[in-house]
């Protein structure tokens, strides 16, 4: 047998908190606020969503690559997570079927990894202490050069992330013979959601999140879909006021995660951070509407504001998370439009909600038919 030496790592929280593990992945250090999922699967899912771009991931399940990764089991074209934070990195895979281990797809991707953390402890504490920026290093393990470098990391609280990680030019996804064409804008979308849209025979054409109402409305589209994204929704404007014309103009509009955050802003409702998010895929959520409940898949680090929304007239509450009643599902009684805080999609997760775009598509037929 062939024994190795492992190189040591470090993980420096913003508040001067200290993880010891080993180096995997890409040689060198990532910076980005500190975050964890609770999924006990779909670990590649996870790393390849655009929400997630300049996070830290902890994963809690405590082996991870167990079955490799799937060039096909991706949300987007490449990982978005800042780097890696896991208990055990498994350096091979079980799966037949897979196309390599975890460990070669980060350094494909340049992406650090940290191993061998005691990842309880880490959650324990920002659990209690809130989410906090943080640096990863296998390299440099000097802690005054590594808290020089994180003093720079702006806080994920006024960061508008959705630019970097939307598409630059647009591009078409579907059957372009389906009934129905919906415009998108991305802010940072997951593949799955197109594939939902797509099997419930829409054509998607996906435009970039500096897209102008006028711009998204000349493709003559029966629908429109605000997509999710990274970082802090309040400061998007721009993309805030294309909204207050997409909902005004009668045809219907889906918003999911930061998609619902925005659609919220742009009828006066304001967003808050969070103190650790909800990341993971069995979040119960409650249809208020219906009266059942759903098991979902979620990531976002913040939510709308629960009292400006039951003050506002104009608007439904159709969704609350049964952990901390936090607002997941919203609807516009004066327009055509409604929104879940959640992922319907999943991509890791559960099929619980994917009904939610089967009413997009009735809404859509009905607009059709009716105008």
């Amino acid at each position: 047998m062939q024994y190795r030496q492992r190189k040591k790592a470090i993980l420096l929280l913003e508040d001067g908190t200290v993880f010891h593990g080993f180096s995997a992945g890409k040689l060198g250090y990532a910076t980005g606020e500190l975050c964890f999922n609770t999924g006990m699967t779909g670990y590649q899912e996870v790393f390849t969503d655009p929400s997630y771009f300049g996070q830290l991931m902890i994963t809690t399940n405590a082996h991870i690559g167990n079955y490799g990764v799937k060039k096909n089991e991706v949300e987007s074209s490449e990982i978005r997570i800042a780097g890696l934070i896991c208990k055990n990195l498994n350096p091979n895979f079980s799966r037949a079927a897979g196309d390599g281990n975890v460990n070669d797809y980060f350094i494909n991707n340049d992406k650090v990894i940290i191993t061998d953390v005691d990842t309880r402890a880490v959650v324990r504490h920002i659990r209690d202490k809130g989410a906090m920026n943080a640096i990863i290093s296998n390299d440099e393990t000097n802690l005054d050069a590594l808290k020089n470098i994180l003093d720079k990391v702006p806080s994920m609280q006024g960061l508008e992330l959705s630019s970097k990680v939307s598409t630059k030019d647009a591009y078409y996804f579907g059957n372009e013979q389906s009934t129905y064409k919906v415009a998108v804008l991305d802010l940072g979308i997951k593949t799955n959601i197109l594939r939902c849209l797509a099997e419930r025979d829409c054509y998607l054409k996906i435009f970039p999140i500096s897209t102008s109402y006028n711009e998204l409305n000349s493709w003559d589209p029966d629908g429109f879909f605000l997509s999710n994204g990274p970082g802090d929704p309040s400061v998007m404007t721009d993309v805030i006021n294309t909204t207050k014309e997409l909902t005004n103009d009668g045809k219907p509009v889906f918003g999911i995660c930061l998609g619902h955050q925005i659609l919220a802003l742009s009828e006066g409702v304001s967003t808050y951070k969070m103190h650790n998010g909800h990341r993971g895929i069995n979040h119960p959520v409650r249809n208020v509407l219906t009266g059942k409940s759903e098991v979902t898949s979620q990531n976002h680090g913040f939510s709308i504001n629960h009292e400006d929304v039951k003050n506002n007239p104009n608007i439904e509450i159709t969704h609350i998370n049964l952990n901390d009643d936090t607002v997941e599902g919203i609807s516009l009684k004066h327009k055509n439009c409604f929104s879940v805080q959640y992922h319907p999609e999943s991509s890791p997760g559960p099929y619980d909600s994917r009904y939610l775009f089967d009413e997009f598509v009735e809404r859509m037929m009905k607009y059709k038919k009716n105008g």
